[in-house]
């Protein structure tokens, strides 16, 4: 499997150029590597100055370098329809109106679902060491990549994973004695529920996957950059750079207007980076009198962003996100559960028992975490936050401890 980066940012921030920069070094440096645009907006062609088709094709004078810009549209017509007639047929079959069939199966999301999904079959099946990986803006990679987990626990709630319950389930629907022309179905729904998995197996190893945040230097853009750093925290899935795009240059010791102007810009930019503390380096681009379009400019920006380290560092191991410690023994032990995040201090954060689940949610995002066997049998008794993370305390619940 192909290690896998995946650039994203608010809109316009200049993550298509990093992301072709990125990709353009690592082939210059000796690797093969891919650069893939799943933004809906294609602009990777551009980038590159080259016309780009849907299957990975070597750009011109680059030796390593490949590209291609992904067309959902293409994928739900040749992977998704097949299994939307399958659907059409059990929901007709359970008496379902014909057109409420047809409303029923089509599906919010599916287009960045498959997208994401053929990024990871390229990743496993070419040539390519590194998958790079332009997204969309922010907030649509936010909910491509939470997609994996919400579509399969969809797919769970209305057929369940083992084929002989489907098939008990279609059986149902259509007669025993047709099952078989209903085997299809049990297929199809089998192969997206395992390509489903490999997703989410791909997103949360940090060794072949992780998340490369573009900002510029904007009071709004750095607040946008800091929740993503928690949303993204919160589904698992490892930021490992944060790169500050188009810094003015400074103008030294020059006089004069505009050298005033670039001097005050360049001192906000600094204070709005300042004030990002506690998300590790930033590293910074500054911003080109012309646009960088081509590979020789790309490398360029790629030789200020990296200088001589390594584009592609090895694969750091992430930290836990949960972590017990407690003090005590049996009903006068007093327990805590640590969850790593990135807060700021206007993080809205709440924070529910369901069952042998905390629900967090985190500026209107939320998740289940599964709790610690030991704390299962345990109430909560109150939490803390801070810029790194919640303390939720627990006590033994008596009624459970006999």
């Amino acid at each position: 499997m192909s290690r896998v980066l995946l650039f994203t940012g608010k809109g316009g921030v200049g993550k298509t150029t990093l992301s072709a920069a990125t990709a353009a070094s690592l082939a210059a440096h000796g690797r093969k590597a891919l650069v893939v645009s799943t933004d809906p907006a294609h602009s990777l062609g551009d980038a590159l100055d080259v016309r780009l088709g849907a299957e990975p094709s070597e750009v011109d004078g680059s030796a390593g370098l490949f590209a291609c810009q992904i067309d959902p549209r293409a994928l739900v017509d040749e992977a998704w329809g097949e299994l939307r007639g399958h659907l059409r047929t059990v929901l007709a079959g359970a008496g379902v109106d014909e057109l409420d069939a047809e409303e029923l199966t089509v599906l919010p999301g599916v287009e960045e679902l498959l997208a994401l999904a053929e990024v990871r079959r390229l990743a496993a099946s070419g040539p390519w060491e590194v998958v790079v990986v332009d997204c969309g803006p922010t907030a649509e990679t936010l909910r491509l990549l939470s997609l994996p987990e919400a579509f399969a626990g969809y797919l769970e709630r209305l057929f369940p994973t083992h084929r002989r319950v489907v098939r008990g389930l279609l059986a149902g629907v259509a007669g025993t004695g047709t099952v078989e022309k209903w085997d299809a179905t049990a297929d199809a729904l089998s192969r997206l529920a395992e390509r489903l998995d490999a997703l989410r197996s791909m997103l949360a190893d940090s060794s072949s996957c992780s998340v490369r945040l573009v900002l510029t230097p904007e009071r709004v853009v750095a607040a946008e950059t800091r929740r993503t750093l928690t949303a993204l925290a919160l589904q698992g899935i490892r930021v490992d750079s944060v790169i500050a795009n188009r810094l003015v240059p400074s103008p030294g010791a020059a006089r004069g207007a505009a050298a005033s102007w670039l001097r005050t810009r360049r001192h906000e930019q600094d204070a709005v980076l300042a004030e990002l503390t506690g998300i590790g380096e930033i590293r910074t681009v500054d911003h080109r009198a012309s646009e960088p379009v081509g590979v020789p400019a790309l490398l360029e920006v790629a030789e200020q962003l990296y200088g001589d380290s390594d584009p592609l560092p090895g694969a750091a191991v992430s930290e836990s996100l949960l972590e017990v410690s407690g003090s005590g023994r049996g009903l006068d032990a007093r327990y805590s559960l640590r969850i790593a995040l990135p807060l700021s201090d206007d993080t809205e954060l709440d924070l529910a028992r369901v069952s042998d689940d905390l629900a967090l949610t985190v500026d209107g995002r939320r998740r289940l975490v599964a709790l610690p066997s030991l704390l299962r049998r345990c109430i909560v008794t109150g939490a803390e936050m801070d810029s790194g993370g919640v303390t939720v305390g627990f006590r033994p619940d008596p009624s459970l401890w006999r």
